[in-house]
C-alpha cells in the first residue's frame, strides 16, 4: 500500500509529548490498530503517530478513504474538527485550533465574496451578502474554551517570544499569565522564560500590578521605560544568579 506523508500536515498538529507516544506504543502493540488511518487520495490525514509505529514495528493497520475532501483547506478543516473533540488537547491548542479555522473560513468567505463580486459585475447583478464569519462566542464554544482565553491567545499568537510560547505550550505557565507576559519587551519575555515558572509568574504578577496602579494614577512614557529596563536588569540578574547556582550543583 502506498501511503504518502505530508510534512505540511504531519506538521499542522502539534506533535505529541514522548509519554504520549510512548503510551501509544504500548497500546499498539498490546491490541494492534484497531481505528483505521484516513487517507486522501494517497495522501495520509489522520493517523501520523499509528503509522509511524505500526510502521516501525511491522503492526497491521487498515485505512479509510475520505470522499468529502475538495482541497487543502477542506482536509485542514477536518483535522481541525477531529482534535478539537479529542479530550486529550490542551486548551492552547484548541484555542490555536479554533483561530485557524476561523481564518481558513474567513480566507474561504473572501475569496467566494470576490468571485461572485466579479461575475455579478460582468452580468449586472447585485453582489450577494457574504457569508456570516465565526464569532468570538462560537469560536469559544467550538473549543469548549471561554471567549476571554481566545482573546488570551489571540494576544500570545500576535506578540510571545518563542521561548514564551513554547512555556505555555509545555504548561510551564499558564494561559492567562502567559497572555501578560506577552505584552513585555521580547528580551524581558526570553529572560523570564529562561528563568522557568517562577520568573515567568513574577513577570506576570508586575504587568498585572502596573495595570492596576495605571487604572488609577496615570503614568508618563518615561516611567514606563523606566520600569521595563528596571525589569530586564531584575530579571537578567535573578537569571545569572539561578545559572550560577545551578552550575555550582553540577559540580
Amino acid at each position: 500500500m502506498n501511503i504518502t506523508v505530508n510534512q505540511e500536515l504531519l506538521a499542522y498538529i502539534d506533535p505529541l509529548t514522548a509519554d504520549e507516544r510512548e503510551a501509544l506504543e504500548r497500546s499498539l502493540l498490546a491490541e494492534g490498530c484497531r481505528d483505521a488511518l484516513v487517507l486522501w487520495g494517497d495522501v495520509l490525514v489522520d493517523g501520523h503517530n499509528r503509522h509511524s509505529i505500526c510502521t516501525q514495528h511491522g503492526i497491521s493497520f487498515n485505512t479509510v478513504q475520505n470522499s468529502h475532501f475538495k482541497s487543502m483547506d477542506d482536509v485542514h478543516l477536518w483535522m481541525i474538527d477531529q482534535h478539537l473533540g479529542r479530550r486529550s488537547v490542551s486548551d492552547f491548542q484548541r484555542g490555536v485550533l479554533a483561530l485557524r479555522k476561523k481564518d481558513i473560513l474567513a480566507a474561504r468567505a473572501q475569496t467566494t465574496a470576490d468571485g461572485s463580486s466579479a461575475s455579478d459585475q460582468a452580468q449586472g447583478a447585485p453582489t450577494p451578502a457574504p457569508e456570516p464569519l465565526l464569532t468570538r462566542d462560537a469560536l469559544a464554544k467550538a473549543a469548549r474554551i471561554s471567549s476571554n482565553t481566545i482573546s488570551q491567545i489571540e494576544k500570545i499568537q500576535k506578540s510571545a517570544a518563542p521561548e514564551l510560547m513554547a512555556a505555555v505550550k509545555s504548561g510551564t505557565i499558564s494561559i492567562n499569565a502567559a497572555a501578560s507576559v506577552a505584552s513585555l519587551p521580547v528580551e524581558v519575555q526570553v529572560a523570564a522564560a529562561a528563568g522557568g515558572r517562577k520568573e515567568l509568574q513574577q513577570a506576570a504578577r508586575q504587568v498585572r500590578e502596573t495595570r492596576a496602579v495605571a487604572r488609577t494614577e496615570p503614568e508618563s512614557p518615561e516611567g514606563v521605560i523606566a520600569r521595563l529596563r528596571q525589569t530586564i536588569s531584575e530579571l537578567t540578574a535573578e537569571n545569572a544568579a539561578l545559572k550560577a547556582q545551578l552550575a555550582g550543583q553540577s559540580r
